[in-house]
């Protein structure tokens, strides 16, 4: 499965950040040009290969760390079938944001952006400047199975299309995640030191509680010290959403209630009471007491020492280390006393901003042709799984079921493997994540997850975040400038406020401040667009 770390992944992932990441629009827009009489002369609309004379594009994309680009099969075996080679920018992920930003402001651009990320203003700002080419042309005479998915889900089409008609990037559709952010896990070890029952686990904030108290008091990790850590995170992004919704707010930022009211998560009655609880757990050293300071690689060090209790991960062996296990139980979404029911977001299986086409690219209609590929079941398994032969083999053609074979010794999981095979590992790449991927590859961990899913997000009514939208120029000039300072402002309060440098009873004068910093405006603006948005 395609993992999204959040953010990390984050979440992710699946940062994965989605409703919250509602940027710009603009519309004095290039129109929408392809390449030149020459290069479209050079590609084969139909079949392999792709162009008729080889070519070599520049690709930027972010390195994970786990297998040079050049290296992988997966580039390797598309080099074979479509007659379009590479050259690789590949910065690490944590800096790949700054060296992006810096790239565009350097003039001298790749000729793909690949998993990059764009944000919607990145789409709308560098695609009014012609720095970014319109796609919408390109899709509908070089990308059938895009085109295809598009004319069959307006919504898909609408939710990539700004302002100014054009579509500047193309998606991940992802049919097979339903978490929105990566769950949290319980550490199964400590539950099996103090009898408590996998399937009786806390269902409410006081339950909750009460769990994390023996998780600090009784040694579950057995080592006679009192060094376990109740509850972990990294400056609470990824475990906020989970937790939030124990007071009925379904998203981080800006969310819309059932009646299609928008509302901002940071100025509501439950964020505070969520601060409050969280002050709680870390004045009775429940919460890390490094949750502010410390990096995910840090966090996760301590899970691989065997002291943490409750964390996020995509699967809880990604931070124990080791192989998979069923021994360590999704969380369940807990409620306060203030709600009948905890909020739980679904994935809405789409981001945007995963691959692009510059001004610098000789031959942007070969090129979308290579990526449309990825949106076909054949395309698809060669960048999820890489060549086949390598970690599968199909055993049943006509139904796409297939087997895995022997993982090489030195690998501790086929997601180790899978990271050496394919860069469509940790990142958000274009493609179409259809159940038939997984299709006869499915294990017993795989099968215990699908079951923790239903028990433990689906049967709790999940809703979507906020939807992928644009606002228009005038609009994000207006929040830009709102957001510059506010942003800034309730995340240093958040920090405070949890670790008691700002106390509780302040609250009333935060709200005042966040409101003058224009909040209210801020809702009326996300309300406007997001009622636009649903009658395009």
């Amino acid at each position: 499965m395609t993992r999204f770390r959040a953010p990390k992944a984050a979440a992710l992932v699946l940062s994965f950040v989605l409703g919250a990441s509602l940027l710009a629009g603009c519309s004095d827009s290039a129109e929408p040009k392809a390449g030149s009489q020459e290069s479209a002369a050079n590609v084969n609309k139909e079949g392999f290969p792709i162009v008729k004379e080889k070519l070599t594009l520049r690709m930027m994309g972010p390195d994970v760390g786990v297998q040079k680009w050049a290296d992988m099969p997966a580039f390797q075996e598309m080099e074979k079938k479509s007659g379009i080679s590479f050259q690789f920018d590949n910065p690490p992920l944590d800096s790949f944001e700054t060296k992006k930003n810096l790239t565009f402001a350097s003039g001298e651009y790749p000729d793909i952006f690949y998993a990059a990320s764009l944000t919607q203003a990145d789409e709308v700002n560098y695609g009014s400047q012609g720095i970014l080419l319109p796609l919408e042309d390109l899709i509908d005479n070089y990308a059938p199975n895009l085109k295809k998915i598009l004319d069959e889900n307006p919504e898909i089409r609408k939710s990539i299309t700004t302002p100014d008609g054009h579509i500047y990037s193309l998606p991940v559709i992802n049919q097979q995640s339903i978490w929105y952010r990566s769950p949290m896990w319980y550490n199964g070890e400590f539950l099996d030191a103090l009898k408590v029952n996998h399937d009786k686990l806390p269902k409410t904030t006081e339950e909750l509680y009460d769990l994390l108290v023996r998780f600090r008091d009784e040694d579950p990790n057995g080592n006679g010290k009192k060094d376990e850590i109740p509850l972990i995170s990294v400056k609470l992004d990824d475990i906020r959403s989970w937790l939030l919704g124990a007071w009925g707010i379904y998203g981080e930022d800006i969310y819309n209630d059932a009646n299609g009211k928008v509302h901002f998560a940071r100025t509501e009655d439950g964020y505070r009471e969520f601060l409050t609880y969280m002050n709680r757990l870390w004045k009775e050293n429940l919460l890390d007491h490094e949750t502010f300071s410390q990096t995910p690689e840090q966090k996760k060090a301590k899970g691989a020492n065997n002291q943490v209790g409750l964390f996020q991960d995509w699967h809880a062996y990604f931070t124990h280390g080791g192989e998979p296990t069923t021994n360590d139980p999704m969380f369940v979404p807990v409620k306060s006393d203030s709600v009948d029911k905890p909020a739980v977001a679904i994935h809405p299986g789409l981001s945007t901003g995963s691959f692009a086409i510059t001004e610098s690219n000789p031959a942007p209609e070969a090129s979308i042709r290579w990526v449309d590929y990825m949106y076909s079941y054949e395309g698809a398994m060669l960048f999820d799984k890489g060549p086949e032969g390598v970690m599968y083999k199909t055993v049943n053609a006509e139904d796409h079921t297939k087997k895995w074979l022997p993982l090489p010794d030195k690998f501790n999981s086929r997601e180790d493997y899978r990271g050496t095979l394919t860069p469509n590992y940790g990142t958000p790449a274009p493609t179409l994540l259809s159940p038939d991927l997984q299709k006869g590859l499915k294990e017993e961990f795989d099968v215990w997850v699908d079951k923790q899913n239903e028990e433990k997000i689906l049967a709790y009514d999940p809703q979507p975040p906020f939807p992928i939208l644009y606002l228009t120029p005038e609009e994000q000039a207006e929040i830009s400038s709102l957001r510059s300072d506010m942003d800034t402002y309730i995340q240093q309060m958040e920090a405070k406020f949890v670790t008691g440098q700002e106390p509780l009873s302040g609250w009333d004068n935060y709200l005042a401040t966040v409101k003058q910093m224009g909040s209210d405006r801020m809702i009326e603006i996300y309300q406007t667009a997001y009622d636009r948005w649903k009658s395009s």
